[in-house]
């Protein structure tokens, strides 16, 4: 997929996946992976900063919370603003999906003059 693509998509795809559950950042990898049949796959340093511009437009809260290993993890939490953001970015998608579906649909009518 088209990194462009990707970016613009992923913030939104972090806040859905919070939308259920708090997470900590491999989590969010692996959930973003299955759910997209590993169309999704995104790396730690692509991943943080992500998550610290949500965190700074208060969109997400972290957190410590020690896991069943008994080892520390920082997990993210979905805030109201974030909610908020998350509903906007999927208006914002839907309209961009359905230009896209609207102009390759004419597409082929286009060219043969239709």
């Amino acid at each position: 997929m088209d990194k462009k693509i990707m970016a613009m998509s992923t913030a939104m795809l972090l806040l859905k996946l919070l939308e259920g559950e708090d997470l900590y950042g491999y989590q969010m990898i692996r959930r973003l992976e299955e759910k997209s049949s590993q169309v999704f796959s995104l790396k730690e340093g692509t991943l943080y900063p992500i998550l610290h511009s949500l965190e700074e437009q208060e969109a997400v809260e972290s957190y410590e919370k020690c896991a069943d290993t008994g080892r520390m993890r920082k997990y993210y939490h979905l805030t109201e603003r974030g909610k908020g953001l998350l509903k906007e970015k999927q208006k914002e998608w839907e309209t961009y999906e359905k230009a896209v579906r609207d102009v390759m649909k004419g597409g082929m009518s286009f060219a043969l003059g239709t």
